[in-house]
Protein backbone atom coordinates (compact mmCIF):
# COMPACT_ATOMS: atom_id res chain seq x y z
CA UNK A 1 0.00 0.00 0.00
CA UNK A 2 1.65 3.38 -0.63
CA UNK A 3 1.95 6.22 1.61
CA UNK A 4 0.78 9.68 1.63
CA UNK A 5 1.91 11.91 3.85
CA UNK A 6 -0.34 15.84 3.81
CA UNK A 7 0.91 18.84 5.16
CA UNK A 8 -0.99 21.32 6.00
CA UNK A 9 -1.85 23.44 9.32
CA UNK A 10 -5.20 23.38 8.78
CA UNK A 11 -6.45 20.56 10.16
CA UNK A 12 -9.65 20.76 7.89
CA UNK A 13 -7.96 21.02 4.75
CA UNK A 14 -5.70 17.71 5.96
CA UNK A 15 -9.17 15.57 6.57
CA UNK A 16 -10.94 17.31 3.18
CA UNK A 17 -7.59 16.51 1.55
CA UNK A 18 -7.55 12.67 3.07
CA UNK A 19 -11.31 12.01 2.00
CA UNK A 20 -11.22 13.02 -1.69
CA UNK A 21 -7.34 10.57 -1.49
CA UNK A 22 -8.88 7.82 0.12
CA UNK A 23 -12.49 8.31 -2.20
CA UNK A 24 -9.37 7.55 -5.05
CA UNK A 25 -7.50 4.18 -3.81
CA UNK A 26 -6.79 2.77 -0.82
CA UNK A 27 -3.60 4.57 1.00
CA UNK A 28 -1.94 4.98 4.05
CA UNK A 29 -2.39 8.91 4.83
CA UNK A 30 0.38 10.19 7.11
CA UNK A 31 -0.34 14.08 8.60
CA UNK A 32 2.02 16.91 9.25
CA UNK A 33 0.98 19.91 10.62
CA UNK A 34 4.08 22.47 9.84
CA UNK A 35 7.10 22.11 7.01
CA UNK A 36 9.42 21.50 10.31
CA UNK A 37 6.93 17.75 10.67
CA UNK A 38 6.86 17.58 7.58
CA UNK A 39 10.42 17.38 6.70
CA UNK A 40 11.11 15.22 9.92
CA UNK A 41 8.41 12.66 8.87
CA UNK A 42 9.40 12.48 5.19
CA UNK A 43 13.24 11.59 6.81
CA UNK A 44 11.93 9.08 9.20
CA UNK A 45 8.91 7.19 6.73
CA UNK A 46 10.08 8.39 3.38
CA UNK A 47 6.21 8.30 1.77
CA UNK A 48 5.75 7.57 -1.74
CA UNK A 49 3.94 10.71 -2.34
CA UNK A 50 3.89 14.37 -0.20
CA UNK A 51 0.68 16.84 -0.17
CA UNK A 52 2.42 20.01 0.83
CA UNK A 53 0.98 23.58 2.50
CA UNK A 54 2.52 26.49 1.34
CA UNK A 55 2.10 28.65 4.44
CA UNK A 56 2.88 27.03 7.35
CA UNK A 57 4.22 28.25 10.28
CA UNK A 58 7.90 27.61 11.95
CA UNK A 59 9.25 26.31 8.44
CA UNK A 60 7.20 27.27 5.29
CA UNK A 61 6.09 24.75 2.32
CA UNK A 62 8.93 25.96 -0.22
CA UNK A 63 11.45 25.56 2.45
CA UNK A 64 10.64 21.99 3.27
CA UNK A 65 9.99 21.09 -0.15
CA UNK A 66 13.71 22.19 -0.62
CA UNK A 67 14.65 20.09 2.41
CA UNK A 68 12.79 17.05 1.50
CA UNK A 69 14.08 17.51 -2.55
CA UNK A 70 18.08 17.69 -1.06
CA UNK A 71 17.45 14.62 1.08
CA UNK A 72 15.87 12.67 -1.36
CA UNK A 73 16.14 13.93 -5.03
CA UNK A 74 13.39 11.53 -6.01
CA UNK A 75 10.72 12.73 -3.92
CA UNK A 76 6.71 13.11 -5.15
CA UNK A 77 5.85 16.45 -3.97
CA UNK A 78 3.06 18.11 -4.82
CA UNK A 79 2.72 21.90 -3.51
CA UNK A 80 -1.24 22.83 -2.60
CA UNK A 81 -2.00 26.68 -1.91
CA UNK A 82 -5.05 28.38 -1.81
CA UNK A 83 -2.18 31.24 -2.89
CA UNK A 84 -1.57 29.84 -6.53
CA UNK A 85 0.18 32.96 -7.74
CA UNK A 86 1.79 32.39 -11.05
CA UNK A 87 5.42 33.11 -9.02
CA UNK A 88 4.43 30.27 -6.50
CA UNK A 89 3.59 27.60 -9.14
CA UNK A 90 6.98 28.40 -10.74
CA UNK A 91 8.94 28.44 -7.87
CA UNK A 92 7.69 25.30 -6.13
CA UNK A 93 8.35 23.36 -9.82
CA UNK A 94 11.96 24.97 -10.12
CA UNK A 95 12.63 23.45 -6.78
CA UNK A 96 11.50 20.23 -7.58
CA UNK A 97 7.72 19.78 -6.98
CA UNK A 98 6.13 17.69 -9.42
CA UNK A 99 2.99 19.42 -9.46
CA UNK A 100 0.94 21.98 -7.96
CA UNK A 101 -2.91 22.05 -6.82
CA UNK A 102 -4.89 25.13 -5.84
CA UNK A 103 -6.61 24.78 -2.69
CA UNK A 104 -9.30 23.34 -2.70
CA UNK A 105 -9.39 22.32 -6.16
CA UNK A 106 -8.83 18.49 -6.46
CA UNK A 107 -10.44 17.69 -9.69
CA UNK A 108 -6.88 16.84 -10.31
CA UNK A 109 -5.82 14.00 -8.09
CA UNK A 110 -6.78 10.83 -10.07
CA UNK A 111 -4.13 12.34 -12.30
CA UNK A 112 -1.99 12.93 -9.76
CA UNK A 113 -2.05 9.54 -7.98
CA UNK A 114 -0.97 8.23 -11.32
CA UNK A 115 2.65 9.56 -11.02
CA UNK A 116 2.65 7.44 -7.78
CA UNK A 117 2.92 4.34 -10.25
CA UNK A 118 5.46 5.86 -12.44
CA UNK A 119 9.22 5.87 -11.38
CA UNK A 120 10.13 8.96 -13.02
CA UNK A 121 9.09 12.64 -12.11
Amino acid sequence: MKTILIADDSKFMRNYLKQKLQQQRLLTIIEAINGQEAIDIYKLSKPDMVFLDITMPNVNGLTALTEIIEFDPNAKVIMCSSMGTESNIIEAIQLGAIDFIVKPNFETLGTILKKLDSNTN
